[in-house]
């Protein structure tokens, strides 16, 4: 009996080595068998496949994918006074890949869990930066790692104020979370990414869209 296959592992979940083997609608590719690795929180496979090259020829492959369920984030920007709200916490991959203390200034972000993306993100929204926010713009849905990584990143922006704000923010400490909240001006934050300061690519791509088709955009 395995955890995660045909018992419960510790979220409750079996029959993880499923994933992927009905897939039809891509027919150069044929599944052949997927092995689960891990699945201690996240869900770690490898899926051998058969693929048809452009020149017609066949081969069999092998890839691993790390699935950590699908994920929202957004950007809260006040127009009137030219700020964005962003959140800064510690990251350990980026820590143990370079990274010289591992606090990383992000949009606020989550994974979706069992909501849709526009609930989640008004969630996080709360959770960390202790704003709840009104009317959300739908922004792109992004594969921010398609080589290993599953998960599709729903981007959103919202406009806050002292008035949307009803709590600390802070994230939620019984998950291990202790987010700090910034405001910073519109032109600050773009400057960080300039200089490499601000280094998260979500919050990046946001950034950029809201100088360039968003509410700071010409």
């Amino acid at each position: 009996m395995t955890a995660g296959l045909d018992t419960p592992d510790r979220r409750g979940r079996t029959h993880l080595d499923r994933a992927g083997r009905d897939l039809t609608g891509n027919p150069r590719v044929k599944v052949r068998d997927v092995t689960l690795l891990s699945c201690h929180w996240y869900v770690l496979r490898t899926t051998t496949f058969d693929y048809r090259h452009r020149d017609g020829r066949w081969s069999t492959e092998q890839r691993e994918t790390y699935d950590r369920g699908n994920g929202a984030t957004v950007l809260l920007y006040d127009t009137e006074r030219g700020t964005v709200l962003l959140t800064r916490q510690f990251r350990y991959p980026a820590y143990v890949n370079g990274h010289p203390d591992g606090m990383l200034l992000e949009t606020a972000a989550g994974l979706l869990d069992q909501d849709d993306p526009e609930t989640a993100i008004r969630r996080e929204a709360a959770e960390e930066t202790g704003h709840t926010i009104g009317e959300v713009q739908h922004v792109f849905d992004v594969y921010m790692s398609p080589g290993s990584v599953t998960e599709r990143l729903h981007f959103y922006a919202a406009p806050y104020s002292q008035g949307t704000r009803t709590g600390a923010g802070g994230g939620v400490a019984e998950e291990g979370e202790d987010i700090e909240v910034l405001e910073l001006p519109f032109t600050e934050a773009l400057d960080l990414v300039r200089t490499g300061a601000i280094a998260d690519a979500k919050t990046i791509m946001l950034l950029q869209w809201a100088a360039l088709d968003g509410p700071f955009g010409k």
